[in-house]
């Protein structure tokens, strides 16, 4: 019989799973992707992760997200993080644009998602006692600083994405990534400088939560940009998947730590692409060159094969379903939440992995 997961680890990550199993202690850092509606697909595991596993033993754990990602975080950094992963899934779900919406319009709708997500909880999310959560987002530079129409933002866009082509140090040029976060969490393995982009640390408060919750989702020219956050730089904001699509970062600094320094990365995906705007490039999948070690101390849950044979359209959940079910929105809503309610399987076969690790289950990362 096909699992529903598969399980990718770095190399010192499987040495660990060799000669001690996995257990909840070890886990240091959570990280997120961003990419829309495909992060809804880890619902159940998110819930028991975060609801049951990770509880049973308490330490500081710093979790990371971008865009969905950090959405994703911020349900964890609940005190009842079940209820808020469900009421974030519910409320993603519900979403409904008419054909061809403004991006006034968008950035309402998100806007008033948000407040429903988040409304009253943004003390507990903040000081959650031994969470450290980071939302990333991007700030323009150049072109996309201040741009002052549409117009002039696709056109620092378009520049950005040949930038990009060229390499990721070139994109550099055009943006920088902020990091708004926990100030409890030293973070010292993201702080110092690892690549080519400016990164900017500021404090998560109660009164920045939303907006930067905001910018981390801010969707290019479909979203307006968001231009101020408060106790952050002075600039305009955009998704930090564009930096940060699944997080290429530098997370093995934090082996040899006396507490464990594993990452452990619910994931909807089998690999890690750094940005964006990367997405058409394979050869720019983390893991490759020079920053392949990064990975070392990671271990990935992602959807198998088999499991997404047996969603709607043979697919997780995509943006792109918006355009596929056109006005028909209840039948998109019953094949989003059709899906979410079979990622109890992956829930379920990461249960039993934990409970008897199976290393021919491990495949390289």
């Amino acid at each position: 019989m096909h699992s529903a997961i598969q399980i990718h680890a770095g190399k010192i990550a499987l040495e660990h799973l060799r000669n001690n199993g996995l257990q909840a202690s070890d886990i240091a850092v959570i990280p997120a992707a961003a990419g829309g509606p495909k992060g809804l697909i880890l619902q159940a595991l998110d819930q028991w992760l975060f609801g049951e596993w990770l509880p049973a033993a308490p330490r500081e754990r710093s979790l990371i997200g971008a865009s969905i990602g950090a959405w994703r975080m911020a349900a964890a950094s609940h005190a009842d993080p079940v209820a808020a992963f469900q009421r974030l899934g519910d409320l993603y779900c519900e979403q409904r644009y008419p054909e061809k919406p403004s991006a006034r319009y968008v950035t309402d709708e998100i806007q008033r998602l948000l407040q429903d997500f988040i409304g009253g909880h943004e003390d507990e999310i903040v000081h959650q006692p031994l969470h450290r959560l980071h939302l990333l987002a991007v700030r323009g530079r150049g072109w996309l600083a201040a741009p002052q129409s549409s117009a002039k933002a696709k056109a620092g866009f378009v520049a950005a994405t040949f930038s990009n082509l060229a390499s990721r140090a070139k994109l550099a040029k055009h943006m920088d990534r902020v990091v708004i976060g926990d100030m409890r969490d030293p973070l010292f393995w993201l702080k110092a400088k690892f690549d080519n982009f400016d990164t900017h640390f500021s404090s998560l408060t109660p009164d920045n939560l939303v907006p930067a919750l905001l910018a981390s989702g801010t969707l290019p020219l479909i979203m307006e940009p968001v231009r101020h956050i408060p106790h952050a730089p002075t600039g305009t904001y955009w998704d930090g998947g564009i930096i940060d699509y699944h997080l290429a970062l530098p997370y093995s600094r934090l082996t040899g730590g006396k507490d464990g320094g594993l990452v452990l990365y619910p994931h909807f995906t089998d690999h890690i692409v750094p940005g964006w705007l990367d997405k058409p490039l394979p050869w720019r999948r983390a893991g490759l060159g020079e920053n392949r070690s990064w990975l070392d101390n990671v271990i990935m849950i992602s959807p198998s094969p088999s499991f997404l044979r047996t969603l709607s359209r043979g697919k997780l959940p995509d943006r792109k379903d918006f355009f596929y079910y056109g006005s028909n929105h209840d039948f998109r809503i019953q094949n989003w939440k059709l899906a979410i309610a079979e990622s109890a399987r992956m829930r379920d076969a990461f249960v039993a992995f934990v409970e008897r690790p199976d290393l021919s289950q491990v495949l390289p990362l």
